[in-house]
């Protein structure tokens, strides 16, 4: 009997599984045998004993004799996103329950991580959890997938398992041609996953390089956050068709600022130019300032080739070494682009402003400008902090040093002046400074690595992001703040999670700082934190760890006000040329000004909620192309010491971050020398059981690089033990 029960008991599981895929449906004991494939006596006997054993405990109802159906109610069926953990279980996320509905390994059937699924939850345990099984795949998140190409003799595999995924794709070798080799990285679509099958069926669609090398692995990350590579080319010749000429007959209907003095203060390496201020003085301590952004809803109309291309992409990506943009470049970089000393179709916010930053006045509406001089941000910050017209030769974007005329020199400091006091006021009022420093490469001409350096945000940075804040906040309270409220996409920011507070507070407490979460403005006490961590050496862990107490923000016509600026209202108005929430809110106040009716709120919510799904996409992708570029780096320094902060600690081990190049690896747990230590996760700590020496967050060490992992984008660490 035992032998017997160990041989069949698969099959309880398999005949619930298929009555919980067909809820609703009757069938006697032959039409489950075949369906499970069962042809020998014993084994179809051993069926109709667990059928009326599960007609006995309710799980099956026999209606009819020798039917069964399933026992169901509607409670036990639920639709959610399902998250793959590492260990290979899984959880879905309902909107109709409070808690994630818990599945193991044998119940994900055939399911991807992202996946909108149908489960039947099949058991409350005594902790309240619930579990169950996914029965029905409703919607794939993804259908490609990025691997390693693996040859046999008859076929072929691509393997993609990793934290998240827990199959590979079977190929047919019918799809191998010679432009494919053994261990290239390559892009597969998924067909299909026959009922007896191990392994999905898949396509080959693209065939990358050699893994490791940086075009592969940039290629890998696009494709792997279904980013695209390149633009079709039938949007390429719609871009290359625009009529790029300025027409006296379209300059009539704007407002012309082409000899006011203009400028724009962008990246040295910026191709692109979405924004340019314009300035003048009106009066004593009255000035105009006019916050000038390319009109790229003048070339792109709604519905046309080109607006929907805009509309998928949602945003421009910008990886370590290279920009994949939401426009063509025909559009990006020339047609819609401030390039100086060229006259451009613009959509402006201008003001009157005092130097406290006192708007006196505004304006919205479509203009017409001539840039004067374009600015590095290093030669802006030049004249600031020299208070000089001379721009230095160790700035300057030209051969040499060189001086600006005296209407430049006054515009330049006069707004400085004003945007830090347009700081002080968002500071005041609450808003978080994340004044981060970022992680950047100067790359050899392959495209490799040559060295990290660090970009931090100076006055020059500061005083273009305060006109854009600015702006940004001025369009989204001109739609808002009346009785009626006119249509507009804002971008909201929502306030943190309170358990990830009390967490952050504990952890910084450690280092003897103090987030105070009783006040009333918390904002302020998060603030103080941020700056009594400047320059140490915990400062980045302890910034990211803040960061991650953040809601995500994201964009929507529901205005809830965003809480890291402190703003009451706030859209993103400046950026259009490469983000299409900016396209969609120009559209509208364009639509509001001349008092158009504007299109069904749904549509617009549902593009701002793409919008923001795409964003996220990006920010992951360029995380993860910095990532590979600090293991790109690392390669060549196997074996040589850092000194290191713990940013990080896990069951598995810790991470360490490199002091002098911000690149992050980790210690496995079985590797941390001189005890056996176990994780102590209330303290973020590794305990050693014997000395109880502690491992924790902050603390300095010294490592040792011993593994760059390109293909997994893993450095692996090894301690250098201290002297006894």
């Amino acid at each position: 009997m035992g032998k017997a029960k160990n041989k069949y008991r698969h099959i309880e599981k398999k005949m619930l599984s298929f009555f919980r895929e067909n809820p609703g449906k009757e069938y006697n004991y032959k039409q489950i045998a075949a369906v499970l494939n069962m042809r020998d006596t014993r084994g179809r006997n051993e069926l109709i004993k667990f059928l009326n054993l599960n007609v006995a405990s309710k799980q099956l109802l026999s209606p009819s004799k020798g039917k069964y159906t399933l026992a169901v109610t509607k409670k036990q069926y639920h639709q959610g996103i399902l998250d793959v953990t590492s260990s290979g279980r899984g959880f879905v996320i309902c909107e109709d329950l409070e808690q994630d509905i818990s599945i193991p390994k044998n119940g994900i059937n055939k399911a991807f991580n992202g996946d909108l699924v149908e489960v039947y939850c099949y058991k409350r345990k005594k902790n309240g959890s619930i579990e169950g099984e996914i029965v029905n795949i409703i919607e794939r998140k993804k259908t490609t997938f990025v691997g390693v190409l693996q040859i046999e003799k008859n076929y072929a595999f691509v393997l993609t398992r990793g934290a998240r995924m827990y199959t590979d794709f079977f190929i047919d070798k019918k799809q191998l041609t010679p432009d494919y080799k053994d261990g290239d990285k390559v892009l597969v679509r998924f067909d299909e996953w026959p009922k007896r099958a191990e392994s999905p069926l898949g396509t080959l669609i693209e065939n990358f390089g050699s893994p490791g090398e940086t075009a592969t692995e940039m290629h890998a990350i696009l494709s792997d956050y279904g980013l695209p590579l390149r633009f079709p080319e039938e949007v390429e010749a719609a871009a290359a068709e625009i009529d790029q000429s300025i027409t006296e007959e379209e300059i009539k209907k704007r407002r012309d600022f082409r000899k006011v003095l203009t400028f724009t203060i962008d990246p040295k390496t910026a191709k692109d130019f979405d924004d340019a201020l314009s300035f003048q003085i009106l009066g004593e301590d009255l000035y105009e300032v006019g916050i000038h952004i390319a009109d790229v809803s003048h070339y792109v109309q709604p519905g046309n080739i080109l607006d929907q291309e805009a509309l998928d992409r949602a945003t421009s990506v910008y990886l370590v070494d290279r920009v994949v943009p939401m426009l063509p470049e025909v559009l990006s970089n020339r047609v819609c682009s401030l390039r100086p000393h060229e006259e451009k179709y613009t959509f402006s916010a201008v003001f009157q402003i005092n130097k406290k930053g006192t708007i006196k006045k505004e304006w919205f509406g479509r203009t017409v400008i001539y840039s004067n001089h374009r600015f590095a941000y290093e030669e802006a910050q030049d004249i600031i902090e020299t208070q000089s017209p001379v721009v230095s030769k160790k700035h300057s974007l030209r051969n040499g040093s060189y001086r600006v005329d005296e209407a430049t020199f006054n515009a330049i400091t006069t707004l400085d002046k004003i945007a830090k006091n347009l700081r002080k006021d968002r500071m005041k009022n609450g808003a978080i400074s994340f004044d981060r420093v970022e992680v950047n490469f100067n790359l050899k001409d392959d495209n490799t690595p040559e060295s990290v350096f660090f970009k931090s945000s100076k006055d020059a940075n500061k005083l273009i992001e305060e006109f854009m804040l600015l702006a940004n906040k001025q369009v989204a309270r001109f739609a808002g703040k009346r009785d009626k409220p006119l249509a507009m996409v804002y971008r909201i920011h929502d306030e943190p999670d309170p358990d990830k507070l009390n967490n952050l507070q504990t952890v910084v407490a450690g280092f003897g700082y103090q987030l105070n979460l009783k006040t009333k403005n918390v904002s302020q006490s998060i603030n103080k934190l941020l700056l009594d961590t400047q320059g140490k050496q915990e400062q980045n862990m302890i910034d990211t760890l803040t960061i991650r107490c953040m809601s995500k923000a994201e964009y929507t016509t529901q205005n809830i006000g965003h809480y890291g600026l402190a703003f009451d209202y706030y859209a993103h108005f400046t950026s259009p040329i490469r983000r299409y929430p900016d396209v969609m809110v120009h559209r509208l106040l364009a639509q509001h000004l001349n008092k158009e009716k504007w299109p069904s709120i749904d549509l617009i919510e549902e593009a701002s909620a793409h919008s923001s799904q795409r964003e996220q996409l990006a920010t992951k992708a360029e995380r993860d192309s910095i990532k590979f570029m600090q293991i790109k780096f690392m390669e060549n320094h196997i074996g040589e010491e850092f000194d290191g902060v713990i940013s990080g600690v896990t069951d598995r081990g810790i991470y360490v971050e490199i002091i002098e190049n911000k690149c992050e690896g980790m210690i496995r747990i079985k590797d941390v020398p001189g005890d056996y230590f176990f994780f102590d996760e209330r303290n973020h700590a590794l305990i050693g059981e014997r000395t109880k020496k502690i491992y924790q967050l902050g603390d300095l060490v010294k490592v040792t690089v011993a593994k760059a992992d390109l293909i997994k984008r893993h450095l692996d660490f090894t301690m250098v033990q201290e002297d006894q």
